[in-house]
């Protein structure tokens, strides 16, 4: 009797893999819509004619200089921000193997603002445009203060426990500062906390282009190292890398990019605790190499759709991106946690 051969079914792969070019095409146009929304929207409002003749340097001189030095720089910085937002929440969710970790418990924000809030109460004599220079230093210090206490902790449980300590004390000291400040600079420091991308331009962008540039291929290089700390510190251990040491690098790298963030526009929140979330949801994998460019497409449009929405749905007046971030972050957030039991958020279950 002749022998049959029987097909045995591969293993679907690359499923993930298939739906990563659909996301990015989907990331991208999205991209170009925000843009499109940002140039044109407001008053005035240039139609696609005047638009195209604007970027050719024809038309109004007014509106030109609105399109070019005011409403393209936000939209390129809100995009810049977002995805740099997104990749840090991405990180920290893989390094602490925890998908409720936010970058924010590093310390960084409290830090940052804790900076400015000492330039702005203290009236120490710093030139303005070093101002967000030593915010970025105050972000990156408060980051240090946890990556270098976290290292006798052990395991992520015990990081995590100790960036919240040292965040809590952070904004002790911030509501110490607040207290001794006058009613002014309480309404000026108030605006900062927000977060906001409003009155920012080619200057702030050009401050937050290198890191952008510089820690978005380092993220990725670390993506490996990510995938083998989620399957536990055990497991990452036998594969031969040094776990502790692993997350510390990564910790640095996400301290990096939030901090230049935070600097420029204030603590902006949800979008690197949503965005990686998002992004495991639509290619339905957890391998860091994949979530990692999907979640930064996703942070892009969602921070810089929020800053638009913030602009335009109630002109003139013009809501901080932050309130929008947290609003609705925080209403979709609560409706993913909804729909998983808690298992789903830890282990990368």
């Amino acid at each position: 009797m002749p022998s049959e051969t029987v097909a045995i079914p591969k293993p679907k792969e690359r499923r993930p893999q298939r739906r990563l070019l659909p996301a990015a095409l989907l990331g991208l146009f999205a991209i170009a819509a925000v843009i499109a929304v940002g140039l044109k929207g407001g008053s005035p409002s240039p139609s696609w004619g005047e638009l195209a003749g604007l970027i050719s340097g024809e038309g109004d001189a007014l509106v030109r200089t609105i399109v070019a030095e005011i409403r393209l720089p936000r939209v390129v910085l809100g995009l810049m921000v977002g995805a740099m937002l997104a990749v840090s929440g991405t990180l920290m969710q893989g390094a602490m193997n925890n998908r409720l970790a936010g970058p924010e418990l590093l310390g960084l924000s409290a830090g940052a603002s804790l900076a400015a809030a000492a330039i702005l109460v203290l009236r120490l004599p710093v030139p303005y445009h070093l101002q967000p220079l030593c915010v970025l230093a105050g972000g990156l210090a408060g980051g240090a203060v946890v990556i270098m206490a976290a290292r006798i902790a052990r395991g992520a449980a015990g990081m995590l426990l100790i960036g919240m300590s040292v965040t809590a004390m952070l904004n002790g000291l911030l509501i110490v500062l607040i207290a001794m400040g006058t009613s002014n600079d309480v309404n000026l420091f108030y605006a900062y906390l927000l977060g906001s991308l409003a009155n920012r331009g080619w200057e702030q962008v050009l401050r937050v282009l290198p890191w952008f540039a510089a820690m978005l291929p380092v993220a990725f290089v670390l993506a490996k190292r990510v995938n083998l700390l989620q399957l536990g510190d055990d497991s990452a251990s036998g594969l031969g890398i040094n776990a502790g040491l692993s997350r510390i690098v990564i910790l640095l790298a996400s301290a990096m990019l939030l901090a230049s963030t935070v600097a420029e526009c204030g603590p902006i929140g949800y979008v690197s605790l949503l965005a990686p979330h998002l992004a495991r949801a639509v290619i339905l994998s957890q391998d860091a190499r994949l979530v990692l460019p999907v979640s930064a497409l996703i942070g892009a449009v969602l921070l810089a759709l929020a800053d638009q929405l913030g602009r335009l749905l109630f002109a003139p007046l013009e809501l901080p991106v932050g309130v929008w971030t947290t609003l609705v972050g925080g209403t979709v957030f609560l409706l993913i946690l909804s729909r998983k039991n808690g298992g789903a958020f830890h282990g990368g279950k």
